[in-house]
């Protein structure tokens, strides 16, 4: 009833609050045997953390997940797998004085419409800091693609403002091409374009200067996910992946295949035609696939075998040191400035928060189809 669960047969539920003591996750469905160490868990981790470049939030976290059950002698058990991740730099006195100001953008007001009562410290429940442990669950269910199928999850951004990335090959796109610019620094912005790339570091320079935020969106791939995962009705893969998606901060929309794009299309150009496929051969004879992948992985709720592909659309930052119109709690007008550290553009840190969750509702449905088809 509380929303605090997600997934089936893969199932995570989390606890914890901005600026509270800690973040928790515990995470049932882990098959046994897995290599899982701390150092693992901190791959993504760091890749989510504040702190990492200029041009995210200054907030001083290291992010250092402990395993607290379902890990023995460095492999899982088969039980649930209990992870914490501690909050240390929290600035709870950066929100007091605007504990019955409503900010703009923020849950504040619908907080108080359900409960009656919140923790105005940062975003609380609905803060993205949450995220660190869903990340931290989203190693261990990319560590089960990778060893079921050779499943990889990539995410890379591909538009802040008006800048956008030219990514020809999405499925060809590797961690080193987000990681890494192409004379090996660090690539900040998370965008495998480089030329663009340098371009949206730009901007986000500018807007930060201006106290402003800016949005953008990303794109996340899944590679060589079998056919056959989802369900065709309320549980279709499509939807779960909506879903996971919506359920992380600040996203706006989520699209995918040619998303939109279908809108002004006819069904000829649409349908994505099926051919034989000689290089995945099955059974003796060659295998399916189609020609195109305007369907982005996905037909009927099921997977097809091609890349899943997904892009979301993130909101640019609500907190901002500028001065915004408000009201307070008791509905009088008043103005507000927020104070705190916050990214003038989330795209960079939400990345890896994407792939996790994708990664997620994969491995789920992965484990629920292995039960179906091996009964």
């Amino acid at each position: 009833m509380a929303g605090n669960s997600f997934g089936q047969s893969f199932r995570i539920t989390t606890a914890g609050e901005s600026h509270g003591p800690a973040n928790v996750v515990i995470i049932d469905g882990v098959p046994p045997g897995i290599p899982l160490t701390v150092d693992d868990l901190l791959v993504d981790l760091n890749r989510r953390r504040p702190g990492q470049s200029h041009i995210v939030t200054q907030r001083d976290e290291s992010d250092t997940p402990e395993i607290l059950s379902g890990v023995f002698e460095g492999k899982t058990t088969g039980t649930s797998l209990a992870i914490v991740i501690r909050n240390q730099d929290q600035r709870s006195r950066d929100y007091g004085e605007i504990k019955d100001l409503y900010r703009p953008g923020h849950a504040d007001y619908s907080f108080d419409a359900k409960y009656g009562f919140r923790d105005y410290r940062g975003g609380g429940r609905s803060s993205a800091r949450e995220t660190t442990v869903r990340v931290a669950a989203g190693v261990v269910a990319k560590k089960i693609l990778d060893r079921a199928f050779g499943g990889r999850v990539i995410g890379y951004v591909t538009q802040v403002g008006q800048i956008k990335a030219a990514i020809e090959h999405p499925e060809s796109v590797t961690l080193d091409h987000v990681e890494k610019l192409p004379g090996g620094e660090p690539n900040i912005v998370r965008c495998p374009d480089p030329v663009a790339a340098a371009k949206m570091v730009e901007l986000i320079e500018q807007i930060r200067k201006d106290g402003d935020s800016i949005g953008g969106a990303a794109e996340i791939v899944a590679v060589n996910v079998p056919a056959g995962l989802g369900e065709p009705v309320f549980d279709k893969i499509k939807a779960d992946l909506a879903k996971a998606l919506f359920s992380l901060p600040a996203v706006l929309g989520v699209e995918y295949g040619i998303g939109f794009g279908c809108v002004t299309m006819r069904g000829s150009e649409h349908n994505d035609h099926f051919i034989p496929d000689p290089v995945h051969p099955k059974d003796g004879h060659a295998g399916i696939t189609t020609r195109t992948n305007r369907h982005g992985g996905m037909l009927g709720g099921i997977t097809t075998g091609l890349p899943i592909i997904l892009r979301a659309a993130v909101k640019p930052t609500s907190s901002l040191p500028i001065e915004q119109p408000t009201v307070t709690s008791h509905g009088e007008p008043a103005t507000i400035r927020t104070r705190g550290r916050h990214d003038p553009c989330l795209l960079p840190r939400f990345v890896p928060m994407a792939e996790a969750m994708v990664a997620i509702v994969i491995a789920d449905h992965w484990l629920r189809w292995r039960g179906q088809r091996e009964v």
